[in-house]
C-alpha cells in the first residue's frame, strides 16, 4: 500500500463519525439512511462522510433496486495494522527498558526482589557456610 494511501485511511479514521460508520458496516451492508439515523446529521453530511471513506478504499458502494448501500472494505485497515505492527517492537522494547530503569531505581533486583532482600538471604548463606 503506497504511503499516500495511508495517509487517505488515517485521514478518513481521524473522524468519529467516520469510525462509527465503519463500525456499523462492519456489522452488514446499509443505505445512507440507515447510517446517518444515530446521528444528528443531514443524510448529505454522511454522504460526504461516505465519500471520504470510499476514496481512502475503507467502503464501497453499489446500487440495489433505488437503494444504495455501503459496503466495508476491511483490507485497507489490515494494510494499516500491517504498518502499525513495526512499531509494535519498538514499544515493547520501550516498555521492557522502562521496566528494567524503573526495577533499578526502586532498588529491585532482575528477579524482582529488593537489593535489601537480596543481600540480608545472602549475608545469612554466608554465615551458614562459615
Amino acid at each position: 500500500m503506497a504511503d499516500d494511501r495511508i495517509s487517505l485511511v488515517f485521514a478518513a479514521l481521524a473522524d468519529p463519525t467516520r469510525r462509527a460508520i465503519l463500525t456499523r458496516l462492519a456489522e452488514g451492508d446499509a443505505t445512507v439512511a440507515e447510517l446517518a439515523a444515530p446521528f444528528d446529521v443531514s443524510q448529505p453530511a454522511i454522504s460526504r462522510h461516505l465519500k471520504v471513506l470510499e476514496n481512502a478504499g475503507l467502503i464501497s458502494r453499489t446500487r440495489r433496486a433505488t437503494a444504495r448501500l455501503s459496503h466495508l472494505q476491511a483490507e485497507p485497515l489490515r494494510e494499516v495494522t500491517t504498518w502499525l505492527a513495526r512499531y509494535q517492537r519498538f514499544w515493547d522494547e520501550s516498555h521492557e527498558r522502562l521496566d528494567e530503569l524503573l526495577a533499578a531505581l526502586q532498588g529491585r533486583g532482575p528477579d524482582g526482589r529488593t537489593d535489601v532482600a537480596t543481600k540480608e538471604e545472602d549475608d545469612g548463606q554466608d554465615r551458614d557456610h562459615r
